[in-house]
Formats: structure tokens, sequence, C-alpha cells
């Protein structure tokens, strides 16, 4: 009889409780407590926009020999019995006084000897997804079994994408690249920067796009200020540069990378900028190997931006990527983390054009044995005009 899964056939998600639960014994764990939208996804295939409301609090708990457990609220049981999950346990919630807490320190209490160890992620880039109050209430209860941080155990596992989740990113940066396509159609000189966010934001569902859970971009003559701030009503004009990045999401994973345009003729300025971060990235992409480390990768990157006759930008160059919009590693000079083969990275290299001005510019590769493979068609070579 075929097994229920959601997503992916359920061999993927039980290789990943292999390759966790090998990183379990390690560290030495009985259990993982798991409770972000992205953990329990990775782990069961559980993909709901549900998670936007803050009032429920949701668990999986990964044991160190057995498949998973969920203890989640009972408006979630429907969707997760279509999971290979078979363990299921619920409460009606919220619940002011017993929200969950007592039915996951059962199961927890269950699985782990008194004297074992509770892993939950702590580490950068990780988050506890319950009120404080209720954890503090969960480790007296379960008590002296000790919590200790899983972020490695976790990290280790999930950095590496299997090729089943290399296609979703792939197919994630496809639908993103016929939006990019499509942008003459909605941007131009007298068009609303915000009014373009819309646009594109609309471009992206039309082209199979689950949600845009993130879009972000600028706009500004040569370059951009910033490309963080909310879009602003001021019309484009020419000499522009109009940069859009976006996180699309299908199928519960993301893609990231950006596009610049200029609005009319492009400046000298403005091309020279465009030519010389495409140059640094393609160099980049020549070097990267598997064996180098997160800031190997930055230093490339810097030292390619620089030998364009740029001034490099801030920050890091690029991230992880996959069920979240960022992942680790960060591409910065202080990050140790090595490279890998099967890492999904953004290759996100920046400079200022002009005090005050940037240009920032964003692919999406899959790292393998031989190098870098391209999950987002590349860029064009010169800077697109919107004449």
């Amino acid at each position: 009889m075929t097994e229920r899964s959601l997503v992916f056939p359920v061999a993927e998600f039980r290789a990943r409780v292999r390759r966790l639960q090998a990183g379990m014994a390690a560290a030495g764990l009985e259990a993982v407590l798991l409770t972000t939208a992205a953990d329990i996804f990775y782990i069961s295939g559980f993909l709901t926009r549900f998670w936007e409301s803050p009032a429920r609090p949701w668990f999986v708990v990964l044991p160190a020999t057995c498949d998973p457990v969920a203890v989640i609220p009972t408006i979630g049981a429907a969707l997760m019995r279509q999971s290979w999950i078979e363990h299921i346990q619920t409460w009606d919630a919220p619940d002011p006084v017993d929200d969950g807490v007592s039915l996951l320190a059962g199961v927890l209490a269950d699985l782990v000897p008194e004297q074992g160890r509770i892993g939950v992620p702590m580490g950068l880039e990780t988050h506890l997804r319950m009120p404080l109050a209720d954890y503090h209430r969960l480790c007296g209860q379960l008590a002296p079994r000790a919590f200790v941080d899983a972020t490695d155990c976790l990290q280790r596992v999930r950095e590496i994408k299997s090729e089943a989740e290399i296609a979703k990113i792939r197919n994630s940066c496809a639908i993103a690249a016929r939006a990019f396509d499509r942008i003459p159609e909605i941007a131009g000189a007298g068009r609303p920067l915000d009014a373009v966010f819309r646009g594109f934001q609309a471009l992206l569902l039309e082209e199979g796009a689950d949600w845009v859970s993130y879009l972000a971009g600028g706009a500004g003559q040569d370059g951009y200020r910033d490309v963080i701030s909310p879009a602003r009503t001021v019309p484009l004009v020419a000499g522009d540069i109009l940069m859009l990045d976006t996180g699309a999401v299908h199928d519960g994973y993301f893609c990231d990378f950006d596009r610049n345009y200029a609005i009319g003729r492009a400046s000298d300025l403005a091309r020279r900028g465009h030519a010389g971060l495409w140059a640094a990235t393609q160099d980049t992409l020549a070097a990267i190997r598997p064996g180098l480390r997160a800031c190997d990768l930055h230093r490339l990157l810097h030292r390619s931006i620089v030998a364009q006759g740029l001034t490099p930008g801030g920050g890091r160059l690029g991230h992880g990527l996959g069920v979240t919009l960022t992942e680790w590693p960060s591409l910065t000079a202080r990050d140790q983390t090595p490279l890998r083969s099967g890492m999904v990275l953004t290759l996100e290299p920046g400079a200022v054009l002009r005090p005050g001005v940037t240009m920032v510019h964003e692919e999406n590769i899959v790292l393998r044995e031989t190098g870098a493979e391209l999950l987002s068609p590349r860029a064009p070579t010169d800077l697109p005009e919107l004449l």
C-alpha cells in the first residue's frame, strides 16, 4: 500500500530522519524537539500558511530510534494526517491554562529516560516558537532530563540538499525568472515604485508561485540607497536604477535572487557597476569548490569586486537557501562553515558606486563536487534598459 505523504515521497522524509538520528546518536541525544515552521515542514511535509497566526504553538518530537511524534493543535490534525507521520497527539488550542505543555511533557517523558538529553535548536538562525514561560514549565516537568543545544545536529543535515530539494529550488527560480522577463509590463518611467512592487508580486503568482513571502528592492539615480525600505509612491524617472529581489515560494522552497533595470538610458556609472558585479560573480562561479569555507567564498567575492575597480559594500555577500529565505552559512569574513557538495547558496556581491548609492547582484547556485551549478538563470551581461 502506498504510504501517505505531502510534497515529497515518504522515502525522502525517512532519509532525512535517518541522517538526523545519526547526528543525534553522535551527540548523545535521546530526542530533539522542533517548534518552527521550517523544521517541522522539513521533517513532515506539513506546509500551511497558518503559521502566520502566533496564537498556537506546534511541536514535533524526533526520538533517537523511532518515527517522529506530532503534538499539535486539533485544527492541524487533518492536514498532519495527510503526511507520513503516524503518531499524532492533539489538544484544543489555544488553551490559556495549559497550551499543550502537559501533553508534550508526557510524550517526551515516555521517550527519554530521566537522565537523558533532549535537543532543542538554540544557536544562530534558530528560535523557539513557544512561550518562554511554557518552555520553562516544560523543563521543570521533565527534570532531571537536560535540554541541550541541537543546532549543529540539525543544521549539518539541513544544509545539504537532496536532489529532490534542489529540483524544488530550481523550479522556484524558474518561476521568478519568468516574472522577471515580464518586468517591462509593469515598470517604466512614470510608474510609482509601490505599484511596481505590487505588480511584480502579481506576476510571480501568475507564473506559479504559491506565495511571495519576501519582496525587496529599491530605485534611485545610478543605484539605490538601501534595499529593505518599503516601496515609495514616488514615480520612477529616467536615470533611475530599479532593483527587485524576490523570495517567492513553491512547494515550501524559496528562490532568492535579484535583477537590476535602468529606467531609460543607463548612465556610464550604472553600466560599469552592473558589469563589474556580473564579472565578479562570474569569477567566483569559476573558483568555488567544496572544501572552501564560507569566509573563503566571501574573500573571493570581495577580491573580485575590487579587481573590477569597484568598492565592495558592507555586510555578508551571500547565504544559504532552502526552506527558509536565508539559511546558514553567511558569506562573511568570520563564518568558518565548510562548504560541501549539495549546499544551495546565494552569491550576492554589492558595491558602493558613489557616496550613498549602491548596487547589488544576486544568483542562486548548488555546489557540486566539480563546482557551482546555477539554479537561477544567469543575469544578462549588460544592464537591461526599460525605454
